[in-house]
């Protein structure tokens, strides 16, 4: 065979030395590993600051309640709303002084009083012109703008109502004698709803 046609000799590594010569990989200095993380399956701690920030939100709006979930921790925050029916004793207890033989001419007119609707329509109801919170004062240590027997004129200030954190004036529409008050001071109102009658 000639010399050109022959193959190219295969390259075979150097045969290692039997002295144990291969250096060993260094060992690091250091312990290079992360440190633990700690678990995060355990539940947050209660949050008293959230409570507040939802008491906040309740009160500046008109919402009932607010509930909130994160995990398996659940915080629920609700406002308990002034039911109206609790005025109607109170107007009623006014009417005893009546004689005894105007008593049932006078029932009519104090059921009447309990409806919505009805005050709605009376000439006299001074309505919520917005959704808000009713004040009957102008400070909490001043004293009530009208009281049941208040004589006021026409326009004047008789409550407050506040919503986004501005307070309107609610004004008489006619000059008269306050009958009947139907809301607590700070009490959450609706649109249209009876505030106090004038007579």
């Amino acid at each position: 065979m000639r010399p050109a046609d022959r193959p190219p000799d295969e390259k075979t590594p150097p045969a290692s030395s039997g002295t144990g010569s291969r250096r060993a990989n260094p060992r690091p200095h250091h312990d290079c590993r992360r440190p633990a993380v700690p678990s995060n399956n355990k539940h947050d701690p209660f949050d008293p600051e959230l409570v507040r920030e939802l008491a906040t939100l309740i009160a500046e709006t008109d919402l009932s309640e607010i509930e909130v979930e994160k995990g398996d921790l659940r915080i629920r925050v609700a406002r308990e709303r002034v039911v109206q029916q609790v005025q109607v004793p109170v107007a009623a207890a006014l009417a005893p002084p009546l004689p005894a033989a105007a008593v049932p001419t006078a029932a009519p007119a104090a059921s009447a009083e309990t409806d919505p609707k009805a005050l709605a329509a009376h000439p006299g109801a001074v309505l919520s012109p917005m959704v808000g919170t009713a004040y009957r004062k102008p400070s909490p240590d001043a004293k009530t703008f009208v009281e049941v027997g208040s004589r006021v004129e026409s326009g004047a200030r008789v409550l407050l109502v506040e919503a986004m954190k501005t307070f309107n004036d609610i004004v008489a529409p006619r000059a008269g004698t306050v009958t009947a008050i139907f809301i607590e001071d700070g009490q959450p109102v609706e649109f249209g709803e009876p505030l106090l009658l004038i007579e």
